[in-house]
């Protein structure tokens, strides 16, 4: 079942119990989509989640359900702190989580991970694909997320990522600059290790530019798919082999330079 309910009160009511009546869904199932953050409501004009059930509406309260049972039955897989850096905290992302939430919930997203682990506010500095694995950033305070998001759009922060590939290459510093969806993208090659037996290659990237998918665009581009790709190469029985292993910046909260490494036994990438 997915769909999404409209709804506005016309008396004073629980939250779970407006919904219910709306929807016909059980009280316990709508508590359960609000607490994963499929409930949505305004407040000072902005739109927000409404996690909590029992709350008191006014009448002409209007509440917004999006409800995907396949998307609310959904296990993340825990993510895992690396450093806290007290206004920001540094983050291993497992594959198939979820940079943050959508509309329909945000229980499979590493910010609500974050927020539940920490008890503190948790505000978006970058991305990283769902099917991609690595280090993320997750700022603490508005000021923090800011300046730390300037870093990533304004090309200071380098940034380094392992990828396993189909078929053999042999390359140092291969310099790929294929536009990505009409924009400037520039990646940067290096192969670490060849594995003959499996025609499979484990390269370094690094990246100068941030555009959607562009490590997964710029290796099909040279006709070497990563291994697991569904979009850009062929599925496989592992999830996408691309994994974020170091960040390099000048911390402008610190004002120190800053090198973050992906601990050795988080390098999950199948062999290549």
């Amino acid at each position: 079942m997915r769909k999404k309910f409209d709804i506005t009160t016309d008396q004073p009511v629980t939250a779970s119990e407006a919904l219910s009546q709306a929807s016909g869904l059980s009280r316990q199932r709508i508590k359960d989509a609000m607490n994963k953050g499929a409930c949505w409501w305004v407040v000072k004009g902005k739109q927000v989640r409404l996690r909590r059930a029992t709350k008191e509406l006014k009448a002409g309260t209007r509440l917004q359900l999006y409800y995907d049972e396949n998307v609310l039955v959904r296990k993340p897989e825990a993510a895992t702190l690396v450093a806290d850096n007290n206004r920001y905290s540094v983050w291993f992302k497992p594959h198939g989580l979820l940079a943050q939430g959508s509309q329909w919930g945000d229980h499979c997203s590493l910010l609500r991970c974050v927020e539940l682990k920490l008890k503190r506010p948790c505000h978006l500095v970058h991305r990283l694909d769902a099917d991609a694995a690595g280090l993320m950033l997750i700022a603490h305070d508005p000021k923090a997320a800011g300046a730390l998001s300037q870093c990533f759009a304004g090309r200071t922060m380098t940034k380094h990522y392992l990828a396993s590939v189909s078929g053999v290459i042999n390359t140092q510093d291969q310099l790929i600059d294929t536009p990505v969806d009409g924009k400037a993208a520039i990646s940067r090659v290096y192969t670490l290790r060849i594995n003959e037996a499996d025609k499979t290659s484990l390269l370094q990237v690094i990246i100068e530019t941030g555009r959607k998918h562009q490590i997964r665009k710029h290796l099909e581009s040279i006709g070497h798919p990563i291994v697991g790709d569904r979009l850009y190469g062929k599925p496989a029985r592992v999830p996408l082999q691309l994994l974020a292993v170091s960040l390099e910046f000048d911390c402008p909260l610190s004002r120190q330079r800053v090198i973050l490494q992906l601990p050795e036994p988080l390098h999950n990438l199948a062999p290549a």
